[in-house]
């Protein structure tokens, strides 16, 4: 059994998949780590010729409603995984990059494992947006488990983790 786990979340229910299989394999006096990472709002550019658009909200308006989003989020999950499993549960916030924030809370936490859900993209979509999961295995300190998507959309009872080292 694992002392120390870090889930990253991203407000999906695919995501979520990874605290079932996290909670199988943490010990009883273990601890979660619940992390999401708020990425900067994109910033519209324009060439040379101007955009008729409607006021546009300011960076930082759009980065504190994605924070704020992210802890109520996070709260209400380590809430009732507290109440279900009577373990720690810490929430923690980032903002940057996904897989480089990731790597560097279970550098800093000393994570035992990461356990995350891949959305298993491949193809053209996975070569323009890239994978997280991917990076982050490339780069983790520590093991990580990753609940591949398919697994975690068809609901089976039966743990098939990939792990890294």
């Amino acid at each position: 059994m694992l002392k120390n786990i870090l889930i990253p979340l991203d407000g999906s229910q695919l995501a979520e998949t990874a605290v079932r299989y996290a909670r199988e394999i943490l010990a009883a006096e273990g601890k979660l780590t619940l992390l999401s990472v708020v990425q900067p709002p994109e910033v519209p550019m324009y060439d040379f010729y101007p955009t008729p658009a409607p006021r546009i909200r300011s960076f930082e308006d759009e980065l504190k409603d994605a924070v704020k989003y992210a802890q109520d989020y996070l709260e209400k999950l380590a809430d009732e995984l507290r109440a279900d499993l009577g373990v720690t549960v810490i929430t923690r916030i980032e903002n940057g990059d996904p897989a480089l924030e990731i790597v560097a809370a279970a550098e800093e936490l000393r994570c035992d494992a990461i356990v995350m859900s891949t959305h298993g993209r491949s193809g053209l979509s996975r070569w323009i947006f890239g994978s997280v999961t991917q990076k982050v295995l490339a780069a983790a300190p520590c093991p990580i488990f990753v609940i591949p998507g398919k697994v975690a959309t068809e609901g089976t009872s039966t743990v098939r983790v990939s792990v890294s080292a």
